[in-house]
């Protein structure tokens, strides 16, 4: 127990904890009953869950679920906070970078046992939940959703070009002449003159619409930009499907997908990243299309909702594309809903946890269209109600259940990953090292997964 005290210390320490939070915390009991405490960051599913948390409180009298939504910026620090002072939330939703960390400390319930005491199916979630079992083998989160990429466009500026729905519905790539996809992105570049960027005298170096987004160095799994490339070559990031020793950035097929990014960019096709950036502020994929500087934003299943509202934007919603195979492949990540060791109050809190993720829970959560549920039928309830308002999720749906989507493996070090192959990726995006990056990158993650992030 001292071990893991001290150990908890110093993970607050490192995130550069001056004070120890206070206030609500594990499950009490009060003078109505007892309060199970269940945190997010994310505000839409915070208030979507109050839904399921007033039908809880109905069938669990004298119980209150008390929800707490904190900014993504503190969250992670406030949950490590709570383990030092015993005041952590009995249970909360969490990402799969910190996973690990959490593990490791000693600071999460194990499920299994309730699992099979409940009796719950845990086939009935299409993202499965291999990635939320530690390397013990034990299983401690249900999956709370799931979310993938696709390629939200300008509808009038794709007219204007001469494409129509079926056109980018059907694109396709490859790493050498990027297909269709490469062609498209190309002609629906404009420059200041108005030439397009497969026509003569096209000018890179002023161009007034960028055929796509920036594709390069968001993050180091390239969720919204290159991984549902060079996943259709069947490169996977690490070298198993969870847990991975390394992450195979030095692959062949990574290597020319890496190039085919940097050349369309060289060409004036694609911004360099920052480009748009002004005073340490980055414009959203949403507002990069809606104010006419992209014709096509490759974003985020999680920015749906964020499109409606844009003003005098006409957007659609289509599929990444196919690669030389003609199969498309993308990495699908999910949070995962955890239990706190130290509640004390762990079999009410899987009550609570349990509901959250049943189909019934997940239908009335979902049909506010602010999240993708992570049971299919409740998925297809979600997507009802974003159609209602103008958002057309069948892209999303059909790569789930086409199987062109794969999990995201469970691993460890995410912060210090994400800090060390940024930096140079952004140095072969700049020019400044080539292909020789992708070996010092994979051995750098080698280095850094072997470490234990506690």
């Amino acid at each position: 127990m001292r071990t893991r005290a001290r150990r908890l210390v110093a993970a607050a320490a490192a995130a550069g904890l001056a004070a120890v939070v206070s206030g609500c915390g594990a499950g009490s009991a009060t003078a109505g009953g007892t309060t199970v405490n269940w945190w997010t960051w994310d505000d839409k599913q915070a208030a979507a869950y109050q839904t399921c948390a007033d039908a809880f409180e109905k069938d669990h009298p004298g119980v209150t679920v008390r929800i707490s939504q904190y900014d993504v910026n503190d969250y992670f620090t406030k949950l490590l906070s709570g383990f030092v002072a015993d005041t952590a939330p009995d249970a909360f939703m969490n990402s799969g970078q910190f996973f690990q960390q959490y593990a490791a400390l000693g600071q999460l319930e194990p499920l299994d046992g309730y699992v099979k005491k409940s009796g719950l199916d845990l086939k009935q979630y299409a993202t499965g939940t291999d990635s939320y079992r530690y390397t013990d083998g034990k299983l401690y989160a249900l999956p709370m959703d799931w979310a993938t990429a696709g390629l939200y466009y300008n509808k009038d500026m794709l007219t204007k070009a001469g494409y129509t729905a079926a056109d980018i519905d059907d694109l396709t790539w490859n790493p050498d002449d990027g297909g269709t996809f490469g062609a498209m992105i190309a002609h629906l570049t404009v420059d200041s003159h108005g030439r397009r960027g497969d026509q003569s005298g096209f000018d890179r170096k002023h161009v007034e619409v960028y055929g796509i987004g920036a594709l390069g160095v968001q993050d180091f799994t390239g969720q919204t930009s290159w991984n549902p490339l060079v996943s259709t070559l069947g490169w996977r990031m690490g070298d198993r499907p969870q847990w991975p020793t390394v992450f195979r950035y030095d692959d062949p097929r990574f290597v020319r997908t890496m190039n085919w990014v940097r050349k369309i960019t060289d060409e004036g096709y694609a911004p360099t990243e920052g480009e748009f950036t002004s005073a340490g502020n980055a414009p959203s994929s949403s507002q990069l299309l809606g104010s006419g500087k992209v014709a096509i934003a490759d974003d985020g299943s999680w920015s749906a909702t964020q499109y409606p509202g844009i003003p005098k934007l006409r957007f659609g919603l289509a599929p990444e594309p196919k690669g030389p195979t003609g199969r498309r492949a993308a990495e699908s990540n999910s949070n995962g809903n955890m239990i706190w060791s130290g509640s004390r109050h762990k079999d009410l809190a899987w009550q609570w946890v349990s509901y959250q993720e049943s189909e019934p829970c997940q239908t009335a959560a979902g049909r506010s269209g602010t999240f993708f549920p992570s049971i299919p039928a409740s998925m297809d309830a979600s997507a009802a109600a974003l159609k209602k308002k103008g958002v057309d999720l069948s892209s999303f749906v059909d790569a789930q259940k086409s199987g062109a989507l794969y999990p995201v493996p469970a691993y460890g070090n995410g912060t210090a990953i994400q800090k060390t192959v940024q930096p140079l990726l952004q140095s072969f995006f700049a020019h400044d090292r080539g292909d020789d990056v992708f070996p010092q990158i994979a051995r750098e993650t080698r280095k850094l997964l072997a470490q234990r992030d506690d």
